[in-house]
Formats: structure tokens, sequence, C-alpha cells
């Protein structure tokens, strides 16, 4: 194996990318398989740098000057050179300080000639500006009869390739006299794009390709929100029947009268409304959220956990008041209804909005095209005054709510089947998703570092999912017992309760990790963890839970996806269905976040890939 010439922590002199300019650097760590050399310049970038670009310190010193003699004739003509001096002629002594006084503006020239100003370089969207920024001539064609450009040349559009952002840079190397004569052009050309619009062409930056269009692009999410109502109405009504066999497919359906109430829908609003007021109450903490992709930093406060127990307490007193809560599972499948129809009429007020707000304050994830945007979402921190739509909408009504089914469904079984109390299945399914939601709302500020806030904007997909399929969804296991009640045992609950609890902390742990290295890489606590320098400046985690599989949290769900489940036997695949789709969902996330960390960390995440071989489950996948 080739040996390294610099060590971890050397200070040396590292060549820029495209020039042929050294900076002062700091050696990170040494690549053996490539023999590539990260460094640290002092403005805090991460490069990877080939061993010939890096010289040490001591091959930049001035060299002085061997020899101080002068030739033999210099010293003889300096002898006998005369003494006297032209009466124009000043002294000697005046033009030693003359040029004394001239040899700092020299210097002075010199420096200003060397230095180097490391700035980024806009892309403005001129017509006739752009081409000279990619060092391309200028070129912009006119009509000269009555000075308009052609209409073919008011169509061209010029389409930068990257995703997340909105303009393109590249580095400029220029003497700091050149780079004030080009920031007077650019203030010319503005004032000429002020009075003369019409002779500029127009220039459209697109933040994602067609291409690159996840779910199956527009076929797909028309698909999607279309099939996922409809299959959440099937899944209901097969669990109601009988024998809820795939033969029995598809199962009767309903009179519309048994669908839809307006008094239902008047209590989910009722529900939704009350929620959105434990939200704007001043109880819990502001915190700040993460940076998002376009800089900025939201306030969030903190009380998902104050509205649970408000919550609570409502529901207690309602059954001391002689509440029967078990009723509303008579209109479980208007209800149902009731939050699709209320979450497809929030879509179109989201999408409407959006066609609004500024272009900073959209979605990475939007394309441009309104059916897709539609359903992924366009804005993606929708926000009436200081209240986060996206955000409430994450934790408070549709998890909330799935606890609240699940003790209706809980009392439902007692009365149904004549029980003093609930079967220990039902027991084990509401106890499980207890623990799940209050450690959600425990451990509420974890949410801000999820995908779902920082990179999807909120539509659809993420409307739906938290108001319908969260709370109708996941309480599929206590519907399931409803009807197909099972017996389970001590010594089975007993291993249950191990496989959810393994779930839990690995869940737990794996997510607190996480959350405390990204808040304070420096903690103390944290010092044990190895990890990789990434160009962004940020590191990757290669231990601890991080260096079991690539996503243990993901791993940790599973775990208790199949320990929810497990209560309600093997009569039918029907309870699995969770399972089958909690596993579907994950690997799906799993490779966009796959995507994403590739394209941001480039040669980093290959290294961590090779650390960490495993995406979800050690030796299996």
């Amino acid at each position: 194996m080739p040996s390294r010439k610099f060590a971890d922590g050397e200070v040396v002199r590292g060549r820029w990318p495209g020039s042929s300019l050294y900076y002062e650097v700091e050696i990170l760590s040494h690549d053996s398989k490539s023999q590539l050399y990260t460094v640290k310049y002092k403005d805090g970038t991460e490069l990877e740098l080939k061993e010939s670009d890096i010289k040490p310190l001591t091959s930049f010193k001035q060299r002085k000057s061997g020899s101080t003699s002068s030739s033999p004739s210099r010293r003889r003509g300096s002898r006998s050179r005369s003494r006297s001096r032209s009466p124009g002629r000043p002294p000697r002594s005046s033009r030693r300080s003359a040029s004394a006084s001239h040899q700092p503006d020299i210097q002075e020239t010199r420096r200003e000639i060397l230095e180097v100003k490391l700035t980024p370089l806009v892309l403005k969207p001129f017509g006739n500006s752009i081409s000279r920024y990619n060092g391309e001539a200028e070129h912009v064609e006119r009509n000269t009869e009555r000075n308009e450009l052609p209409q073919k040349n008011t169509q061209e559009k010029f389409h930068l390739p990257q995703e997340s952002s909105y303009v393109s840079t590249q580095y400029s190397l220029r003497p700091r006299r050149e780079e004030i004569k080009l920031k007077e052009t650019d203030f010319n050309e503005e004032k000429l794009v002020t009075k003369r619009p019409a002779l500029l062409r127009t220039y459209e930056v697109s933040t994602t390709q067609t291409e690159d269009l996840e779910f199956g692009g527009v076929p797909g999410v028309l698909l999607l929100m279309i099939g996922l109502p409809v299959f959440l109405f099937l899944l209901l009504l097969m669990c109601k029947q009988d024998e809820p066999s795939l033969l029995n497919f598809p199962p009767p359906l309903p009179a519309w009268g048994d669908l839809w109430e307006t008094r239902v829908f008047g209590v989910y609003l009722l529900w939704f409304f009350v929620q959105a007021l434990f939200y704007l109450l001043p109880i819990g903490k502001v915190v700040e959220g993460m940076p998002l992709i376009n800089g900025r930093r939201l306030k969030y406060r903190l009380n998902g956990f104050y509205a649970f127990l408000l919550t609570s307490a409502a529901v207690g007193a309602s059954l001391c008041w002689g509440l029967e809560l078990h009723s509303m599972y008579r209109h479980f499948l208007q209800f149902a209804l009731a939050a699709t129809v209320f979450s497809a009429l929030l879509s179109v007020y989201l999408y409407a909005r959006s066609l609004r707000a500024p272009r900073e304050e959209l979605s990475p994830a939007s394309s441009g095209n309104a059916v897709y945007d539609f359903f992924i979402g366009r804005e993606l921190n929708p926000r009436i005054g200081t209240f986060d739509l996206k955000y409430f909408c994450e934790l408070r009504p549709g998890l909330i709510g799935w606890v609240l089914i699940n003790l209706v469904l809980l009392l439902t079984e007692m009365k149904l089947n004549n029980r003093a109390a609930p079967s220990l299945a039902m027991i084990l399914v509401n106890s499980f998703q207890l623990l799940y939601v209050v450690d959600a709302l425990w451990n509420e500020e974890a949410v801000l570092t999820t995908m779902d806030i920082l990179r999807d904007g909120f539509g659809f997909m993420l409307a739906f999912g938290d108001l319908v399929w969260v709370p109708f969804i996941y309480s599929f296991q206590a519907f399931y017992l409803v009807h197909h009640p099972n017996e389970v045992s001590w010594p089975v609950a007993s291993l249950i309760i191990v496989l959810k609890l393994s779930g839990y902390v690995i869940f737990r742990c794996a997510n607190s990790q996480k959350n405390a290295f990204r808040k304070n890489p420096a903690d103390p606590k944290l010092a044990h963890l190895k990890t990789i320098h990434t160009s962004t400046g940020k590191s990757l985690l290669v231990s601890g839970w991080w260096g079991f599989v690539r996503h243990p949290n993901y791993l940790g769900d599973l775990l208790m996806a199949l320990a929810w489940s497990l209560p309600c036997g093997f009569s039918h695949a029907l309870p699995y269905f969770y399972v089958v789709y909690f596993t579907a969902l994950l690997v799906h996330r799993e490779a966009r976040d796959e995507r994403c960390c590739r394209s941001k960390y480039g040669l980093a995440w290959e290294k961590y890939c090779q650390r960490v071989p495993y995406r979800l489950v050690p030796y299996l996948y």
C-alpha cells in the first residue's frame, strides 16, 4: 500500500480546484483506496484533493538574494564617476527619499494585482449578461426595424440543472479591480433592463426535472389520490365481514346514508378546531427548526404533549358525565369519509394559496406540474400568521385522534361481547400504540428534523396521510379485534411485549442519538462516536446505532409494527396488512433518503456505505 506524504492535522497549502492558486489548509483525513486527502480551508470549506495538489508550507517561503556583491566594473565605475551634479538634478538624499516614498505605492500596486477575492458569482436572469458570466460572447438578436426581439426568441428558456437552488454559482478568481469594473457593468445592465425590458430574452429556472418525479410521476400520483381513499374503505368493509378473507372480495357496498352524515362532518370539524385551539395556547417552549432549503429557521411552539393531556382530561370528563363513546363506532365509516373530504378541501386550499407564495417559500420537491404539485405539496411551510399548518397536522388531529379511536374500539369490544374488561389482545394493541403516540408527542422536537418538514411540501399526500390514513389505518388492529376477538396467553403476550420493547429501544435510542448529534456535534456525550467528514461541512455518524445499519430507527419501527399485529393471531392475513404496508413505506422512504444523501454528500456517502453496508436489517437488507 503506498505511503501517505502528509499526516492528519498537518497544515499545508492546497490548490484551489480549477486554478493555480494555493491556500492554507488543514489535513483532516486520507483515503488509502482513492489516495485522496480531505482538507479544510480557513473559511470552513472541505474538499478532497490529490497529493499532487498539496504542497508543504516550506515550499512557499520567499527566497532571499544569495549575493549582495556588485560587479568589479561597477565598483570601478563608481570610483571614477564624477561627483559633480547637474544644477537641475536633485540631491542624492532627496532622490533616495523620493524612491523610498514611491516604494510603498509599488508594493501596494503589486498587492492589489495579486490579491484574489473568492466570491460566488451569481448567474443573473438577464439575456445580455448570462452568456458572459458563462465565459461566452454576448449575443442578443434584435429586430432593427421595430427594435424588438423576434417572437421565437421570447419563447427561449434557459434551464439550470440544479434541483435545490434558484441560482447557479461558480467561483470567481478575478483581481479586485476587474471585479469592481464587472459590478459597474452589471449596474449599467440593470438600468438598461429597467428602461428597455422588451429587448431581453426571458429565462426560466427549473427546480425539478420531469424524469426525477417520484411515485411514478403524474400517472402515479393520480392513481394514489383516487386509489388510497377507495382502498381504505374496502379494507374497513372487508374487516367488518364475518369471514374477512380475500376470497370474499369485494365486500358488499353500503348505502350512501351509511357513508355520509352532515352532523358527523360537523363533529369532525369541531375536533379539528379544538386541537387548533390547543396548539395556539401560549404553553410550552418555543424552538427554532433546522435550516430549510432557503436558509430560514422557523420557530415552533412545542405543546403537543400538553394538548394530549388536555384532550385526555376532556374525554375523561365526558365519560364521567355519561357520554357513550362506543356509539361512535356505528358512525366509523362516516367519520372516515368526513376526514377524507376535509383533507381534500384542505389540499385545494393549500394549492390555491401556494400560487401566491414567494418562490423562496416553495418546496424543492415541487415540479411545476399542477397535478403532481397538488399531491406532493407546492408550498414548503404554509402558515397563517404563526400557525404552521403542516406542523400542526403532522402530530395533532390525526395522532391524538388515533388514540381516541383506539379507546372507542376498546369500549365497543366490551359492549358488543358483554365483557367486564377488555381482552388481553385489545389491551396489548392499545398499550403499544399509546406508548408510540405519547413518545412522539413527548419528543415533539424530533419531528423538525424529518423529511416531511424539511423537504416535502404540504399537499394531498401529507394532508390525507396525517388526517385520514394515520388514525383510520394505524388503528386497524383494534378495529379487527372488535369483530374477530383473539385470546392471547400470558407467555405469548410476554414474548410480544419483549419484541415491542426491543423495537422501541432501537427506535428511540437511534432517533435520540441522531437528534443530539444534529443539534450539537461537539457534545462531550457524543465524543466516543466516529464520524466521516463531508464537503458540506457536516459529518456522518459511522458508529453507535448508525454504525449498526444505515436506518436503525426504521428497523425499530418495523419491529414495533409486527408487535402491534401479533395479538390479532394468525386466523386471517388481514391484520398483517399494516406490516406489509409499513415495510413498503419504509423501503421507499429509505430509497429517497439514499438518493438525497448520495447527491448531497458525494464521495463521503460512498465511504459511509462501505463502512455500513446494510440498509435496514443486518445481513439481510
